[in-house]
């Protein structure tokens, strides 16, 4: 492996981070490196078994890590209110938006929600403003990093069908999710930046990293071939969880991270290397969507950014 490397990740201590989906994949490896370099690091997992499970690996992998499981199901907004209601923290550093799903079978979350927007957007934005007053009483340094996805380049978000009630297909609908990702973390890193905040927000892809995600929605249909061919993919075409992680936690701790930086792998991750500031589809940058995507979300989740509103 050239270049950065998890190695480099300044010093953590005294900071506190929350990784969603941190039972497995890029949420773990991200996990394990935060607490590694000194973090406190609360694992945000909708299944408590998993996530007491990758309390007790990340202890053994990095003795003397401060780490904690948290109960957080980004398909219920009920659950992600009372996660950050029962937040005991005193501060916030980190909030990695790493959890997701993958171009599932047509589902709805606890609140009506098409399941891939509900979890990977509107979760996490909920998740975020709840959680914003900490975050800000951390002061300089503290960071919201969202994890999207090159496959944002396949769908636009329609803010006249978020929910793709009109004609669904599970992969257009993930990469709308993923584009929503983005328009999400473009107008928080304005609002913040108007607001004169030094809090930042950034945006990470891993590139093609192998992950459980892409296995999941062939063993929630009970398809074995397509599940056995997206294991080979993974076994023999995507690079690990552990460099899928990097871009990830170069946006999170890396010195000279800016307002709205979206940090990627080279080639999409099918090359060894640094991560470096990736390139966005143009529409990903437009005001108005960004605008318009915002006041959806804030009427569906109920959830408002106080100062930043």
């Amino acid at each position: 492996m050239k270049g950065w490397t998890a190695s480099d990740i300044p010093d953590q201590t005294g900071r506190t981070a929350v990784v969603t989906g941190a039972n497995s994949g890029l949420g773990y490896a991200t996990a394990r490196e935060l607490a590694r370099r000194g973090a406190q690091v609360v694992l945000a997992c909708r299944d408590a078994g998993r996530g007491k499970d990758a309390e007790e690996r990340i202890r053994a992998e990095a003795p003397g890590a401060a780490v904690r499981f948290a109960p957080l199901d980004l398909a219920d907004l009920a659950s992600v209110r009372a996660f950050a209601a029962d937040f005991p923290e005193d501060r916030l550093d980190l909030l990695i938006n790493n959890a997701g799903v993958m171009a599932l079978p047509y589902r709805r979350t606890a609140d009506g929600f098409e399941m891939q927007f509900g979890v990977n957007h509107l979760g996490h934005f909920a998740l975020t403003g709840l959680l914003l007053p900490k975050l800000l009483e951390a002061g300089p340094g503290a960071r919201v990093v969202t994890v999207s996805s090159f496959m944002h380049l396949l769908g636009t978000v329609d803010p006249a069908d978020l929910s793709m009630q009109r004609t669904y297909r599970r992969w257009v609908a993930y990469a709308r999710s993923k584009s929503a990702n983005l328009l999400f973390t473009h107008e928080l890193a304005h609002r913040l930046r108007t607001a004169g905040l030094p809090l930042v927000a950034a945006a990470a892809h891993p590139g093609y990293a192998a992950t459980n995600l892409m296995s999941a929605a062939p063993k929630m249909e009970g398809h074995r071939a397509k599940e056995r061919f997206m294991e080979i993919g993974n076994r023999y075409f995507a690079q690990p969880a552990e460099r899928g992680a990097l871009p990830t936690l170069y946006a999170a701790t890396a010195p000279g991270i800016r307002q709205d930086d979206y940090v990627g792998p080279p080639l999409q991750g099918l090359r060894p290397g640094s991560p470096t500031r990736a390139a966005r589809a143009k529409w990903t940058l437009s005001d108005k969507a960004a605008r318009q995507l915002w006041a959806a979300s804030e009427q569906l989740t109920g959830v408002r950014y106080g100062a930043l509103t």
